[in-house]
């Protein structure tokens, strides 16, 4: 790094950074919020290496190796098992279970070793019917699936998206809805004509029974209706829909009670030997009146993944807080990785939905596939804030055949976006043979970056900004306690560099370092500092970087 001290100082500029002190802002999460993850989630993945070769053994030599190298301290404290630890059916209850052969001591026990050790242990599996692999799944088995992963002790569950069936956006035509005791006993019924609609709803009359009404109308988001029952005790009630068979295709009904609590209801395509069908759920009601709301809110396959992927994220939070009450322990929140690959843009729905969210396709063992991910994923910064992170996958560091600042840059880059730091390499090989750690690996040197680390966990949670693009990128985050951190990415075949001047920086809006005559600057990766700098002249090698802290 070459620096140019400049003790020329402009008070004119000096007042127009206060002004933007003023404009500085932030995406605030909000929606899903279960406490965890409120600095983007490390730790290590079995999927980018091991793909289906994995077993309880492995897992717990990950573990062990984990927790004996100098990884947890770093910050790394989660192990994820990815897809293949299934049985290739469920269980007789019609829960999920591990492969008896490679997992003879099944997951709680895993669980319980990995906290043992300091460790977290982490789950997979699908958004669809079947993982990608082709082993059971969770689509609309969310809150069974969710109870399982509580009660084994898991703490992160990424949740893919193979095989995924979308939510129809057809609703069924009701005549009546009707409420019941769980005797059986119903206390309230109302014919179609009785509800309240809204947008597009409309109610028609059959043409063969003048006296029978139905709904239509609510397709795809178009409208809804409304009703209010009364409760006479809060509880769970059974809620009996009928309705008019007019198609065989599949259809979807939702049920939000007092703005609160959603009920998905699917009509599964049927023969139409009968006219009417009925459809039926337990809902829960408060005592006294209740506003039940029935809508198809499916526009679009977007509206579709949001829908499912909060659907599990709800199961999830209640799932750990029903397990932590009925057996009177603490509650084990779970950290909820969106797997949707980015598809249909979960940076707009996901931080209602959970901690992070994938924003591209899988990530592969090679530069063109790591440049491609940060290309898209740089731009995205302000959907990043604590507890809700963009996710370009996991961690290649130390796989395929990276070269050494490739590796680096790929690291930084993840850190300067917030990105989680999900590792994908044998963590193993950094234990020697005696016992000790190999501290002279340069993969283990990249991966334990404290500067580096820092600025991925800084407590601000501000995804970094692009301020110069080209064959040269300049990278600026703002970091805790009036710092930001610089990084120079060179993406061409050759050395190259620029400039940054750190007066101009200082007057970015979003930005909170003061102008100064000069700045103390200390470079991460050689770990040196300097004092008085006005500029930085940085010329990274090939597919490399520089990165900053500046203060």
């Amino acid at each position: 790094m070459q620096i140019k001290n400049d003790k020329k100082f402009c008070p004119i500029c000096e007042a127009k950074k206060l002004i933007n002190k003023a404009k500085i802002s932030q995406v605030t999460s909000k929606g899903y919020n279960n406490g965890v993850a409120l600095t983007p989630p490390m730790g290590w993945s079995s999927w980018n290496l091991f793909r289906h070769r994995i077993s309880e053994e492995l897992i717990k030599e990950i573990i062990d190796a984990m927790a004996d190298s100098g990884l947890k301290e770093a910050g790394y404290t989660y192990v994820n098992i990815d897809d293949c630890w299934q049985a290739s059916e469920r269980d007789e209850n019609g829960r999920l279970q591990c492969d008896k052969v490679n997992f003879p001591g099944g997951i709680k026990a895993l669980s319980q070793y990995a906290n043992d050790r300091g460790v977290k242990l982490g789950i997979y599996s699908s958004n669809g019917t079947h993982t990608c692999e082709d082993y059971p799944a969770s689509l609309r088995k969310e809150r069974i699936d969710a109870e399982t992963f509580a009660s084994w002790g898991i703490e992160y569950f990424k949740y893919d998206f193979c095989h995924n069936v979308p939510i129809p956006s057809i609703a069924p035509r009701v005549i009546a809805v009707s409420f019941a005791k769980g005797n059986g006993e119903v206390f309230a019924r109302y014919t179609a004509d009785k509800f309240t609609l809204r947008g597009l709803a409309r109610i028609v009359k059959d043409e063969k029974v003048e006296t029978k009404h139905y709904t239509d109308g609510i397709d795809g988001g178009a409208g809804g209706f409304s009703l209010e029952v009364e409760a006479e005790e809060a509880g769970e009630y059974i809620l009996h829909i009928d309705i008019a068979k007019d198609s065989r295709k599949e259809k979807f009904l939702m049920a939000k009670i007092n703005g609160k609590e959603e009920y998905h209801i699917y009509c599964v395509s049927r023969h139409n030997y009968t006219p009417e069908g009925k459809l039926q759920t337990m809902v829960y009601l408060d005592k006294g009146i209740n506003t039940v709301d029935f809508c198809n809110p499916v526009g679009s396959k977007m509206d579709s993944a949001a829908i499912q992927y909060k659907l599990m994220g709800r199961e999830l939070k209640r799932a750990t807080k029903l397990y932590a009450e009925k057996n009177g322990c603490e509650e084990k929140p779970i950290v909820f990785s969106i797997c949707e690959w980015g598809f249909n843009q979960p940076w707009k729905w996901g931080m209602e939905a959970g901690n992070l969210w994938r924003t591209t396709p899988d990530i592969q063992a090679k530069w063109a596939s790591v440049l491609g991910l940060y290309e898209h994923t740089v731009r995205l910064y302000k959907y990043s804030a604590p507890g809700a992170w963009n996710d370009p996958d996991m961690l290649e560091v130390g796989n395929g055949e990276l070269t050494y600042e490739e590796n680096k840059s790929h690291f930084s880059l993840w850190c300067m976006m917030n990105a989680p730091l999900i590792l994908g390499n044998d963590i193993r090989k950094f234990i020697l043979p005696d016992g000790t750690v190999d501290k002279e690996s340069k993969v283990y040197q990249i991966l334990t970056n404290k500067a580096m680390i820092s600025i991925n966990q800084d407590p601000l949670g501000m995804q970094c900004r692009r301020i110069k693009t080209g064959l040269v990128d300049v990278l600026v985050k703002p970091l805790k306690g009036s710092k930001v951190a610089i990084c120079v990415f060179n993406k061409s075949g050759k050395q190259n560099g620029t400039t940054v001047n750190l007066k101009k920086i200082a007057n970015l809006g979003f930005v909170n370092l003061l102008k100064k005559e000069g700045y103390k600057v200390y470079d991460v990766w050689e770990e040196k500092y300097s004092e008085g700098t006005v500029e930085i002249m940085a010329a990274p090698e090939k597919h490399g970087v520089k990165v900053y802290i500046v203060e």
